[in-house]
């Protein structure tokens, strides 16, 4: 019998069990194997969630940008072998803009059984709070970092949004997040609105949606702390 992969959420940021439903935690206490994106951070996760003292007896696997198919081919086996296996991002829902993707894949490959849980994803409740397109909407992940390459990827996302009457989701590694918004204002027309969603399930949270000119007359400083844009043209 192979085992099952638990899709398990993590906070955004603050304690899990303000975010996290409970249930959650007593559905993986079995689990003896996890595969993180960040051994620390997931290590301090799991303690604050009742396995506290029984960290050094569980087997961890990293999953990040760096690990490639054949890598996740190897992790994948613990499950071949009948034991369960829990996979966690950083932070948020697994396998959403993160590695973890691969592994989920590769579960489905090996008709292992892969069971999602509820939390917490900062994509859907900036989407949510923004007042934009609920119904047609696109992620995209993160834009170049060459300013004049994301300058054209945002004029390409407005053209996008307006064509399509979508709304443009995407990210930015927080401390490149004051010059993301300083190009959109540049390049995107005044009526085009841009949702600035950062600290989100945290009490800094800081949600907001304004065209471009009034961004423009009350200019804000996001600073280094995780955020999502998004625009509707």
């Amino acid at each position: 019998m192979k085992g099952k992969l638990y899709l398990v959420p993590a906070p955004l940021g603050g304690a899990p069990e303000e975010v996290i439903p409970s249930y959650v935690f007593g559905q993986i206490s079995h689990i003896t194997h996890f595969a993180v994106e960040e051994l620390r951070t997931a290590r301090r996760y799991l303690s604050s969630i009742g396995f506290k003292g029984r960290i050094e007896g569980l087997n961890f696997y990293e999953i990040n940008e760096h690990t490639t198919f054949q890598d996740a081919e190897q992790i994948i086996k613990v499950l071949l072998t009948g034991e369960d296996m829990a996979l966690i991002s950083e932070a948020g829902l697994p396998a959403v803009a993160d590695p973890g993707a691969n592994l989920v894949d590769l579960a489905h490959r090996h008709d292992v059984d892969v069971i999602p849980f509820v939390g917490p994803s900062s994509l859907m409740m900036a989407l949510m709070s923004s007042g934009m397109n609920g119904q047609s909407f696109a992620f995209n992940g993160y834009l170049p970092v060459k300013p004049h390459e994301r300058k054209a990827k945002i004029k390409e996302l407005e053209k996008r949004s307006r064509n399509g009457k979508q709304s443009q989701i995407f990210i930015e590694t927080p401390y490149r997040n004051d010059a993301m918004l300083a190009d959109i204002l540049e390049v995107c027309e005044a009526s085009t609105r841009v949702c600035i969603a950062a600290d989100i399930t945290l009490p800094s949270a800081y949600i907001k949606t304004r065209r471009v000119q009034d961004w423009k007359q009350n200019r804000v400083t996001i600073g280094k702390r995780p955020c999502v844009f998004i625009l509707m043209a």
